[in-house]
């Protein structure tokens, strides 16, 4: 859909960036970097940005587009791969009072000429696009005849990783976007990310020629977000008892590598009485785009997704974020866990994962077409989350040093809320491996890690009688040796690539060069005891923020309560997430000070004058009939 055009806000005395964050977004201070971000930009300077998702990096580039405009520069184009991200932004873009457009798939030919002809006419501050749409040479053209008038005012390009190839989400389109520096050299140019180690950082500045750019790098930590990894034993059943434990009535997001498996959960937690959607790209994308949009207007739903869901949602209240599988490395499990949590509130990060883990994620990367080099970085990336997620120490020391960013113990992640037991499993590695080795000299075939393990433990199975390995001198060696140790160290092995996994032959294991230093006793292997979640409810941390009502007294309930309800009903007027027209932070704070006039309203964070017109004399009907 094409949105109408927005309401004119008065310029005449917001020129200047700070005007225009309290005026039109309703903020009255800039977060963390992003003041010297907006300024180095509005001065016409390039820039990389590093910034976690919920830092604000819209804001990078919004306000820059119209301080640039204002001063006669023209349009901000804004590069996206992410159709429900423009939409959202648009929408509230509108809402404030700031004429924005998309250009996408979701637009008829005639909508999107219509678009076209606005943008010629000079009649938006900024106009998302997708890559592949940006260097058509239609769209070029149409840059060049607004180049020729100075009227090209900002290149922001978003999701900027995805133009690497060592990045979590690399799309060739991005590439092409070099032509915007080539052909239009005196506009200014803005790439973020929320996701990028120094590889992926380096590969960016190259592919986009931001050489010259200055970097600005914020600190990746979300303290909010508390890191818990489990072992994988029932993973639905523990799932479902995170969920019903700590996220009760909690919208959150659940990924799952297979299609299958996401319709598969989304049932299993509907059956358990939970609200819960599937999400992937088997489904018809009109399914897939109801299933979001719920998700989006709704309270306390659940999505089931595979990793094709989740970028460019805005979606400030989602209390957790929940692996059932492993992803391929430390950035994708950042970028989608960072979906938690956006409005700084309590949010989890949970993952099950567990041996198969190990091995399919190296079997798709031994099996990809790749050359080798690309396949040994992605080996070195997961082998990275797989020490995350084996670690012992601070999980978040360990994700924030992934990014070359020192830390302290945060507190906040179950090593430090409870530390585990550490054992020795050297021995029992090097038993292991001289079970594979005797098992392939006596049967000149291989097995699979469950029979190992029998052999090891002294297991007399029908398989183990069958090929004689009772007779081994392994056999029963490793008695002392759980199931669940013995497969912790596994992991291990196939992480440091000590042992590898033929996927051709029902994913049997075999030796490896690695295998002779773990032999000769020459690397240690540390595991963590292997122990269940904890079963007691989260405590808060002291200095995270609860959720915006959560402290709220009775008679401020009742007006939250009220306000949520009239602001359900614009979002349905408006076909927008209900926390583009006010988060719920704002109307806390509204039923908090209980406002009389609309000289109270001003200065409440997240009402800037366009709302505050549009909306400030419903907000106090609403106070006023619930103070009644």
């Amino acid at each position: 859909m094409e949105y109408a055009p927005a309401a004119p806000i008065s310029i005449a005395s917001i020129l200047s960036p700070q005007n225009i964050l309290r005026q039109v977004f309703g903020y009255e201070a800039f977060r963390g970097p992003q003041q010297a971000i907006v300024d180095h930009v509005v001065a016409g300077g390039d820039a990389l940005v590093l910034m976690p998702t919920g830092g604000g990096k819209s804001l990078c580039y919004q306000i820059p587009a119209i301080a640039r405009q204002q001063a006669g520069h023209g349009t901000t184009i804004v590069v996206s791969p992410l159709i429900a991200l423009m939409h959202d932004q648009v929408g509230a873009l509108h809402e404030a009072g700031v004429e924005a457009a998309f250009l996408n798939s979701s637009l008829s030919s005639e909508e999107a000429a219509t678009v076209e002809k606005r943008l010629l006419r000079g009649e938006m501050t900024l106009l998302y696009a997708a890559p592949e749409r940006v260097t058509t040479p239609r769209f070029l053209a149409q840059l060049d005849a607004l180049a020729e008038r100075g009227q090209v005012a900002l290149f922001a390009i978003d999701e900027a990783h995805c133009v690497s190839q060592w990045g979590h989400d690399f799309r060739p389109e991005y590439r092409a976007l070099t032509v915007l520096h080539e052909r239009y050299p005196g506009v200014p140019r803005l790439a973020l990310t929320a996701t990028a180690d120094d590889l992926t950082r380096a590969d960016i500045v190259e592919r986009l020629q931001l050489e010259e750019a200055r970097q600005f790098v914020s600190s990746f930590d979300r303290p909010n977000i508390r890191y818990t990894i489990v072992e994988k034993k029932d993973a639905t059943t523990q799932l479902l008892r995170f969920i019903e434990r700590e996220h009760e009535g909690d919208a959150g997001i659940v990924y799952c590598q297979s299609r299958r498996k996401v319709e598969d959960i989304a049932q299993t937690l509907c059956d358990a009485g939970l609200k819960a959607l599937p999400y992937h790209a088997g489904l018809d994308a009109a399914v897939r785009q109801a299933n979001q949009d719920r998700f989006l207007r709704e309270e306390g739903l659940v999505m089931v997704a595979t990793i094709a869901f989740g970028m460019g949602i805005d979606k400030p209240d989602v209390r957790f974020v929940a692996h059932l599988d492993m992803p391929k490395n430390i950035e994708g499990y950042y970028q989608e866990t960072g979906r938690a949590g956006r409005d700084g509130a309590a949010a989890d990060a949970w993952m099950a994962y567990g041996l198969q883990d190990v091995v399919n994620q190296r079997r798709m990367i031994d099996e990809s077409p790749a050359g080798e080099e690309f396949k040994q970085v992605m080996r070195e990336k997961l082998d990275a989350l797989l020490a995350l997620a084996e670690a012992t120490d601070c999980r978040r020391v360990r994700l924030l040093g992934y990014f070359g960013e020192k830390s302290e113990p945060c507190g906040n992640c179950d090593n430090c809320l409870h530390p585990p037991a550490v054992w020795d499993g050297t021995d029992a590695a090097r038993k292991l491996l001289s079970t594979i080795y005797r098992v392939q000299q006596m049967s000149s075939i291989s097995f699979g890690a469950g029979h190992i393990m029998d052999i090891l433990r002294g297991k007399d199975t029908e398989k183990v009688k069958q090929y004689g390995h009772e007779t081994l001198s392994t056999f029963g060696l490793g008695a002392e040796f759980s199931e669940a140790q013995l497969r912790g160290v596994l992991r291990q092995l196939i992480a440091i690539g000590a042992v590898g996994v033929d996927a051709q032959a029902f994913n049997t294991l075999y030796l490896t060069e690695g295998s002779r230093a773990v032999l000769k006793g020459e690397v240690t292997v540390q595991l963590r005891e292997s122990v269940s979640t904890p079963s007691t409810k989260r405590s808060r941390r002291a200095g995270v923020t609860a959720p915006a009502a959560a402290n709220l007294g009775v008679d401020d309930q009742v007006r939250f309560i009220n306000l949520k309800a009239w602001r359900a009903e614009v979002a349905r007027e408006h076909n927008l997430p209900a926390y583009v027209i006010f988060h719920d932070a704002t109307l806390a704070e509204i039923a908090r000070r209980s406002p009389q006039t609309l000289e109270d309203l001003q200065g409440i964070s997240g009402i800037g004058e366009k709302k505050l017109q549009a909306y400030g004399e419903a907000v106090l009907r609403v106070i006023s009939l619930s103070n009644s």
